[in-house]
């Protein structure tokens, strides 16, 4: 499990230095996460060991919303003065989200669907 974990510290240091080497307005996680994804569609599998210990963070994946909770509970007098556009992006980002979803699972449904039949795509 720490084999995994420093694996997903490292792609999180390549993230934030290509981040701050070329100046992009993503955060380093989600690119270096980007990184990983792109590393194992290439390699097109995904070792024993990597596959276990992401299951394992995953199983404990309530405990990383300890610190955003806290940070919640710091920044209240914020929250209660900007509590509208927070509101509006919340709601917004959840029905992109949701759309998104939907026409991704009708994409692969269809794709999956005409490999099925054998037919060309």
């Amino acid at each position: 499990m720490i084999n995994t974990f420093t694996l997903l510290l490292l792609f999180q240091l390549v993230g934030e230095l290509l981040v701050r080497a070329f100046g992009w307005p993503f955060p380093g996680p989600v690119i270096g996460m980007t990184l990983l994804f792109l590393v194992l569609l290439v390699r097109g599998t995904v070792s024993q060991e990597l596959r276990h210990g992401t299951g394992s963070f995953l199983q404990h994946l309530s405990l990383l919303f300890v610190p955003a909770g806290a940070g919640v509970m710091l920044h209240w007098q914020r929250l209660a003065h900007e509590w509208l556009p927070i509101a509006i992006a919340v709601l917004v980002s959840t029905l992109i989200g949701l759309v998104v979803t939907v026409l991704v699972i009708n994409l692969m449904r269809r794709w999956t669907s005409q490999e099925r039949s054998g037919e060309p795509s």
